[in-house]
């Protein structure tokens, strides 16, 4: 269905009329009045299909005919059961195992379960009745003990994507052991800690899950992700490369084991690997120099938050051959002489995507230098963090970021002059027309704005059609732009930094695979 056909319908709907729509003039033709019961069975479905799961519970409740509707399998091929992320909640294992049978089915391609429902009854069921599903997530986080899986005999066979939450205590060697058999299809797998609610004193440290098992039951991998997980160390990584030959992302971010002691095997040995993701992790200079950059295949790196050396990032930067992604935030080496000898080695003549956030060493004639020269060809540019960063050099390198689509500046401290906010919103319009998501982290009594306002407003989003997120910290400024935004039926655009943020992640080759939770 085409977008005035969709735009149609939903209007139809909401305002209870029968028109049509003139798509060469744009125009609205009212044809007639009618309620809401003239519309087809298929409409009424294509509506819904943009609404969540649990509004479809709610429109199920309004007659028998939507209730009909609301329960057709087509509304069911992705499936959060856990209610703090879709607010559906599933009462009894006795509910559910009628749902896998009467309202799933074969259409059921992904979901999502929380602990308490994973019992070997449920796995069993979505093996048998839903031999389509291909993506699975399974929440152990917090899980204090495990269901027994001693009499599971049948887990889904086609699952090329499996995502799991991993317990801080519990153990899933007894879990996966019945597993194995059933996985070595296993294209993407996640394997999520529990990072976010470490202490800085960790009393012990338990290996929940044996991954020299695991690695042995996944020989096709793809994307490997490790996040955030305690006891991952580099002997993990020797192991998934030992025997994964396909693996061509793997992330280890803000695993703060991993040192790189066995890159240089990684890089020997994975001859497809083109995206690297390290960033929060104990990198040494020493084992990353002994690494084979030069003769590596990696084209994204993500070495944020590390502390290496200045002359190692020189190393690394100089001798790859074909870098498109660069993250490199948070080091203090990182400063213009890396810059300046990374430019005249010619390597970030492939770059389109640079993230320096709060790398405080480099000056802004620096980037300026680079940004001359690379901007052209940049799709993400991150240069947020730093005070040093105003709207004068934003101002200056903006015309050059001609296909610019996602952009991150500005920084929460508070800074001393002021940013004129109408001079770049107006540069950013004119300029960058193929943005897509756009930060500005300033504080709000930072930035300067007029009355006038509205005309910078309103040229940013009349030019940047494409754009889709626009992040600003809650103030003044950032409710003037939301209004405008609104009147223009564009709501969904602006968004606050509490509970919003842009990263340079979105151009990565693999980034609809490395998506998790």
């Amino acid at each position: 269905m085409s977008t005035f056909k969709q735009r149609q319908s939903i209007a139809n709907l909401l305002l209870g009329t029968n028109m049509d729509v003139d798509e060469d003039t744009h125009r609205v033709i009212f044809i007639s009045n009618c309620s809401i019961e003239k519309l087809p069975d298929k409409v009424i479905l294509h509506i819904f299909s943009y609404l969540s799961h649990l509004e479809i519970c709610r429109m199920a409740m309004i007659c028998r005919r939507w209730r009909t509707i609301a329960y057709n399998t087509q509304l069911w091929k992705n499936v959060s059961l856990r209610p703090e992320v879709s607010g559906l909640h599933v009462g009894s294992l006795e509910s559910l195992l009628s749902l896998i049978s009467v309202r799933f089915g074969p259409s059921l391609r992904y979901i999502e379960l929380p602990i308490e429902l994973i019992t070997h009854t449920v796995l069993h069921e979505l093996s048998s009745k839903c031999p389509n599903l291909t993506h699975m997530l399974l929440d152990f986080s917090t899980a204090m003990q495990l269901h027994d899986f001693s009499e599971m005999q049948a887990f889904p066979a086609k699952l090329r994507y499996m995502c799991i939450c991993l317990s801080e205590v519990i153990f899933m060697e007894g879990f996966m052991r019945k597993i194995y058999n059933f996985i070595n299809g296993l294209e993407v797998l996640h394997l999520i800690g529990t990072y976010e609610k470490c202490e800085e004193e960790e009393e012990e440290i338990y290996e929940v899950i044996n991954v020299h098992k695991l690695k042995s039951a996944t020989p096709n991998l793809r994307v490997i992700n490790l996040y955030g997980i305690n006891f991952i160390d580099d002997s993990h990584i020797d192991a998934f490369s030992s025997n994964c030959i396909q693996l061509e992302c793997l992330a280890v971010n803000f695993c703060n084991k991993v040192t790189g002691s066995t890159l240089k095997a990684l890089l020997a040995r994975s001859k497809q690997l083109k995206c690297l993701l390290m960033n929060g992790t104990s990198l040494k200079s020493e084992y990353v120099m002994q690494a084979e950059w030069d003769k590596c295949s990696v084209q994204e790196l993500d070495i944020s938050g590390t502390d290496l050396s200045t002359e190692c990032l020189i190393d690394v930067l100089t001798r790859i051959p074909t870098l498109r992604f660069l993250s490199a935030g948070q080091i203090n080496g990182f400063n213009d002489s890396v810059l300046k000898a990374w430019m005249e080695g010619g390597n970030p003549k492939t770059l389109i995507a640079l993230d320096l956030d709060s790398s405080d060493n480099i000056s802004d004639e620096g980037l300026a230098r680079f940004i001359t020269r690379y901007g052209a060809q940049l799709q993400a540019c991150v240069l947020s963090g730093m005070t040093h960063i105003t709207d004068q050099l934003w101002m200056t390198i903006m015309p050059i970021l001609t296909n610019i689509r996602i952009i991150v500046m500005g920084t929460t401290e508070r800074l001393s002059g002021n940013i004129h906010v109408d001079q770049l919103m107006d540069t950013i319009g004119s300029h960058c027309t193929k943005l897509e998501r756009l930060e500005l982290r300033w504080d709000p009594e930072n930035l300067r704005f007029s009355d006038k306002s509205q005309k910078a407003i309103d040229l940013l989003r009349v030019k940047c059609l494409k754009l889709r997120c626009l992040v600003l910290n809650d103030g003044r400024y950032y409710e003037t732009v939301k209004a405008n935004f609104e009147r223009a039926d564009r709501t969904t655009v602006v968004r606050t930094t509490t509970s919003c943020r842009v990263s340079a992640y979105h151009v990565l080759s693999n980034y609809n695979d490395l998506i998790f939770n």
